[in-house]
C-alpha cells in the first residue's frame, strides 16, 4: 500500500516545508514517556538541522555525517500522521518527506488488518490512498529476501497465518502448525520467533 500525506504538522513535515529538504525516515517509535524517537537521513545538513533545532517540540537532536548524507536522531513530543497507520497495523517499508508532504509505503497481513488500516486512513485528515497491490505466491521469495527471512522462517509465518494462528481467538495452536510443517513444536516456535523478529526489525 502507498499513501500520500498532505498538511501534516509534525516536526519533519514542517522542517522539510521550511527548507525544501528531502528526508528518508524510519517509522517513529513511541516511547513510554510519550516522546517519539525519530531517525532519518537527508543530503541537507545545516538547513534542516537549524529548522529542527528551532522547533520547540524537538529534543536531543543528534546529527552525524555519513559520506554525502547526514543522519539524524531526535525526540519529538508531537505525533506524526504515520502513527495512525502503524497503530492500525501497517508495516512501514518506506517513509519519505519532501516540501512538507509525506509518502508512506508499507504492507498489511490479512483482510481484517487491511480494513483497519483503510479505515484509519479514511479517518485521518490529509491521508490519501495512492495504490494497493497484492503480494501473490510468485512474489513470496522476493518478499522473504527483502526482509531477510530464511525459507523455513517464511514457511513458518505463512503457514501460521493461513491456519489462523494469529487470529483472535486462535484457530490453530503451535502444535497444529508444527504438524502441518512436519517439524517439532519447538522447531516451529523458534522459526516463528526468528522470522517475526526479522520482520519487526525491518519495519521499525
Amino acid at each position: 500500500m502507498e499513501f500520500a500525506v498532505a498538511g501534516d504538522d509534525c516536526p519533519l513535515a514542517d522542517a522539510t516545508r521550511a527548507t525544501s529538504a528531502s528526508v528518508d525516515a524510519r517509522p517513529p517509535q513511541l516511547r513510554h514517556d510519550g516522546y517519539a524517537l525519530l531517525q532519518f537521513s537527508s543530503a541537507d545538513g545545516d538547513g534542516l538541522a537549524a529548522a529542527l533545532d528551532a522547533d520547540d517540540r524537538v529534543r536531543y537532536l543528534h546529527l552525524a555525517r555519513d559520506d554525502d548524507r547526514y543522519t539524524y536522531r531526535c525526540l519529538s513530543k508531537h505525533p506524526c500522521v504515520v502513527h495512525e497507520l502503524t497503530d492500525a497495523g501497517l508495516l512501514v517499508e518506506a517513509l519519505h518527506y519532501r516540501d512538507g508532504d509525506a509518502r508512506i509505503a508499507g504492507a498489511v497481513v490479512g483482510r481484517d488488518v487491511l480494513q483497519t488500516v483503510l479505515a484509519a486512513a479514511g479517518d485521518t485528515v490529509g491521508v490519501t490512498l495512492e495504490r494497493t497491490y497484492p503480494i501473490g505466491e510468485r512474489d513470496e521469495a522476493a518478499v522473504a529476501e527483502r526482509w531477510g527471512l530464511t525459507p523455513a522462517q517464511g514457511d513458518a509465518i505463512r503457514t501460521a497465518h493461513s491456519m489462523g494462528y494469529f487470529s483472535v481467538p486462535r484457530e490453530a495452536d503451535a502444535a497444529d502448525v508444527a504438524a502441518a510443517l512436519g517439524v517439532s513444536k519447538s522447531a516451529y516456535l523458534e522459526r516463528l520467533r526468528r522470522g517475526l523478529d526479522r520482520l519487526l526489525a525491518g519495519a521499525l
